[in-house]
């Protein structure tokens, strides 16, 4: 391989290893400098035929195939197809080049095009690498945008390789999400998908090998004793960590998994809807995972300094409230149900006021303040919650006074009977008045922090309201993954038996709740504006249809002084109401931006005399507000630019359709002008293994597999799969990236001999040289993608835009094969001219092609220099600052290295795809 040749073999070149023929797809440099470079191929020649295969060239040096050694070919098929066929699926499989920063596939997917939720791929996509922050508030479609951008990765030819990190309860719902709606297939390794790995591959194997899209939980994977090993040695194309807010801590495992998995892949999407903590250090520590050289003092910075990063938006920023108009029902106010506390609840309150929370109590020393909230917020959920905290402080309990005190709380609760709870009077009330019942098909959630509560609701509430054991669900933190996922999805199915869901707040963050249901009901409320929020947030999301509804159960007591839910919990839920309307969030208002912190401060200010008004007034100001106000919100501007996506074909269904009928003929395909239906051979089904077995298995997507263009049909198909016993439809939305037309283009590559281009008659009055040129960096990523037709040859070659002379040269269905034999010798002499042409035309323009790469750079390069001097001139220059020095100067030298290869290195790729010749 020749030195200084950085990129050897661009994506679509055609090499010769083992005797057999194949395809690059990618090709990048290998971890170890004696491996040279690795190529990712699949097989072209008939003994390796859709075989996919890695190579090391340092181990088995590939023989490129010379444009110059093209053989040209007639065709023989009508209207010639196979040609038309191989010039589409080149144009589909050339990865857009660097350059090309507008969005290829914004409308091909089944979703609402949506601007504002392509905004984030937008932004990615105008970056040195795509990593970004994607920080919109609960329910505006993380997943949505997150699909979106990595489609556009994969249409690049940088989406290879995917890991998404998600929470365990998550993983079915965002798996589901990118298969329904694009078409992307990622293998789930839940506890389930690991004993299918076990199955599958051999025992020391690396999973993330043998699946190439991979979406797991954040807790399994961040067991380095099991995958740590794997993860190190691996690069992603990228990798995606939802619900990020909990990576934040410098000491954390989760922390270092995601500096881990940073330092390995090239994209990076972190999705949350709380994306700080309020510490600015902290915050600076999660960009840094994105762009180390973002923030120069980590202690100040502004939205400014970020904002190629970051993008937030809430229900009231301009584009959003625009766009999603009647799509999203406003919310109703949050109604607060005061329940008055029964005789044994007055009772309890008067021990709590007089015994533990007043100014002189006589159980709790000074130093043991806090733990009478702990049993002021447990009584508050339920006298059951109340009995357990009581009955765990007992064992441990050593102070007499403190002791027989928590004895005579013990004993006032076991006095309590279930019909004694005043809140859970009112819970059956309101649930009958929402008119949940056993023939009733309304659904409900009841939300309450406390276990113990939880199972005691579900224990004595059904009965009341004539409800089966199948129809009432419990759903907490002890529950595993997959029990947590079943769950879920059993509430969101139209046709399931399940009415009512008790859950605690493990659901609170990313679990979709409002398929079926707009009701919630807060049984006890967190002392959280956040926590509260995110709660509200299931059923208050995009894609709700109903107008969400919201109560909460507030005790309220006659005994002077109680501290009664009207103390505190009323007045949370009236302030994140307020909030919600006019912010958009309530994350900011009290500066605290976490729901523990947020809790621990306003218990501190009760401590201390404040009311909680005092104390939600009394938020610091901090600068991190602004981050939370909104980045990246538009209003009135142009839609996201769209790339220039060369293309023979009106339409991916005019592709597949035609693509079957010449390639595939052997294959019995029912279509009755919106369904295909048809059996998949062994080698489409092996590229849907990475789905569901029990998807797979329950609609024999195997044995019959069905698929549709028609938008309506598979949105229609998808809404009735909610409504039976899986979220998963028998019918799959065709889109630009369905495993079936990779494997359409796959089959029309081949059909294809080694180094053979066909020969078209069409309306040209000289032949027509189709040309593919490509500049690629050291990255093996393609830079420049020129589409050329040469003619004019041998003696005045003229360089002519490939798509404008297909389209005045008629190439298209209506062309007639009359089978005329072209003159395929005298084509043959004017190969090598065409390329020589073709050749000296890019490296004339190379310096404009330089010139372009080198400007879509410059900002970067810019904020490069400047974070480095900043940063410099902010450190001690004294023995303490010598390791940040050299720190920083390290980061700032490996920013400049990637900057350099992404400059387009290296001589072109040439191959000559077709031929158009005279028809006369």
């Amino acid at each position: 391989m020749p030195s200084g040749e950085e990129t050897p073999f661009a994506p679509g070149a055609r090499i010769i290893v083992r005797d057999a023929e194949w395809m690059v797809r990618t090709c990048t440099r290998a971890d170890h400098p004696d491996d040279g470079y690795k190529i990712q191929a699949v097989g072209v020649s008939e003994f390796v035929r859709d075989e996919d295969a890695i190579f090391f060239t340092g181990i088995e040096p590939p023989v490129p195939l010379r444009p110059e050694d093209t053989d040209l070919v007639a065709d023989d098929t009508p209207a010639f197809a196979r040609s038309r066929l191989y010039l589409e699926s080149v144009l589909r499989r050339t990865p857009l080049p660097q350059s090309e920063r507008g969005l290829a596939l914004p409308d091909r997917f089944l979703l609402d095009p949506l601007t504002y939720q392509q905004r984030p791929a937008e932004l990615a996509l105008q970056g040195l690498r795509p990593r970004i922050l994607l920080a919109d508030v609960v329910g505006l479609g993380k997943t949505l945008e997150i699909g979106l951008i990595l489609a556009e990765l994969i249409r690049r030819g940088r989406g290879e390789r995917i890991l998404v990190v998600t929470p365990q309860q998550v993983l079915e719902q965002f798996q589901h999400e990118l298969w329904t709606r694009f078409a992307i297939p990622l293998v789930r390794l839940d506890s389930v998908g690991i004993e299918r790995i076990q199955r599958d591959i051999p025992a020391g194997r690396n999973p993330f090998l043998y699946y190439k899209r991979v979406i797991i939980s954040v807790d399994t994977l961040k067991n380095r004793g099991k995958y740590g090993q794997h993860l190190e040695s691996l690069h992603w194309d990228a990798v995606v960590i939802d619900e990020s807010h909990n990576l934040i801590g410098e000491a954390t495992l989760r922390s270092k998994l995601a500096r881990l998995l940073a330092a390995h892949t090239d994209a990076l999407l972190l999705a949350s809807a709380t994306p700080h903590n309020g510490d600015a250090e902290s915050f600076a520590q999660l960009i840094a995972l994105l762009d180390p050289a973002a923030i120069a003092d980590p202690k100040r910075y502004s939205a400014k300094e970020i904002e190629h990063l970051y993008l937030r938006r809430t229900k009231v920023s301009p584009e959003v409230r625009d766009q999603i108009g009647g799509k999203w029902p406003e919310r109703a106010p949050s109604v607060p149900i005061r329940c008055p506390a029964t005789g044994k609840e007055e009772l309890i309150f008067k021990e709590l006021t007089e015994v533990w929370l007043g100014e002189n109590a006589p159980a709790v020393g000074r130093d043991r303040r806090l733990f009478p909230y702990t049993l002021l917020k447990a009584f508050l959920s339920s006298h059951v919650a109340l009995g357990t905290t009581v009955r765990k402080r007992l064992k441990n309990a050593e102070d007499p006074a403190e002791r027989a005190a928590l004895e005579t709380l013990d004993s006032l609760t076991i006095g309590m009977e279930a019909e004694d709870s005043a809140k859970r009077t009112a819970l059956i009330d309101q649930l009958r008045e929402i008119g949940v019942g056993p023939r009733s098909h309304t659904r409900v959630v009841v939300f309450s922090e406390s276990v113990p509560t939880l199972e005691w609701l579900r224990d004595t509430v059904p009965g009341e309201l004539d409800l089966k054991p199948e129809q009432v669900e419990l759903m907490h933190g002890g529950c595993s993954d997959q029990q947590q996922q079943d769950i879920v999805e059993r509430f969101s199915l139209a046709d399931s038996k399940v009415r009512l869901l008790f859950t605690g707040d493990v659901a609170s963050e990313g679990v979709n709740l409002h398929r079926q249901c707009h009701h919630l009901i807060h049984y006890d409320l967190p002392w959280s504006l956040i926590r509260i929020e995110q709660r509200n947030g299931r059923i208050d999301r995009y894609g709700q249809e109903h107008r969400p509804q919201f109560r909460a159960l507030i005790l309220t007591s006659q005994t002077p002084g109680a501290k009664d839910d009207t103390t505190v919990a009323e007045k949370l839920l009236r302030r994140e109401e307020e909030a919600h309307r006019s912010l958009g969030t309530a994350e900011a208002v009290t500066g605290e931006y976490t729901a523990k912190r947020e809790e621990d401060r306003l218990i501190q200010d009760l401590l201390a005399g404040r009311t909680v008004e005092e104390s939600l007034d009394a938020s610091p100001a901090d600068f991190l507000g602004d981050l939370l106000g909104g980045v990246g919100e538009q209003a009135g501007r142009a839609d996201p630019p769209r790339a220039r996506v060369p293309r023979l074909f009106d339409s991916t269904e005019a592709f597949v359709r035609e693509a079957l009928r010449t390639v595939c003929p052997q294959l019995h395909v029912d279509d009755d002008g919106e369904l295909l239906a048809f059996e998949p051979p062994p080698d489409l089904v092996h590229r849907l293994s990475a789905l569901p077995a029990s998807y797979l298995r329950t609609h024999r997507i195997t044995e019959r597999m069905k698929v549709t263009f028609d938008r309506r049909l598979a949105q229609r198909k998808l809404d009735e799969a909610r409504r039976t016993k899986t979220l998963w439809p028998d019918i799959a939305y065709l889109s630009d990236l369905h495993p079936m037309v990779e494997w359409l283009v796959d089959k029309v590559q081949v059909q294809l001999l080694r180094q053979q281009a066909p020969v078209l008659t069409a309306k040209v009055g000289e032949p027509a040289f189709l040309v593919q040129g490509m500049y690629s960096n050291a990255l093996g990523q393609p830079t420049v993608v020129e589409w050329m037709a040469v003619t004019g040859l041998p003696d005045a070659p003229v360089i002519g835009d490939l798509t404008d002379v297909l389209a005045a040269a008629g190439v298209g269905p209506g062309m007639i094969n009359t089978s005329r034999t072209p003159d395929l010798a005298a084509l043959k002499k004017l190969v090598v001219p065409a390329v020589e042409a073709a050749r000296e035309h890019l490296e004339k323009r190379r310096g404009e092609y330089d010139a372009q790469v080198a400007e879509s750079l410059r900002p970067g390069r810019s904020r490069l220099q400047e974070w480095e001097q900043t940063s410099l001139e902010v450190i001690p220059d004294d023995w303490r600052g010598a390791k940040k020095r050299q720190d920083v100067l390290a980061t700032a030298d490996e920013q400049r290295r990637l900057f350099d290869r992404m400059q387009t290195t290296g001589e072109p790729l040439l191959r000559i795809l077709a031929v158009l010749d005279p028809e006369s």
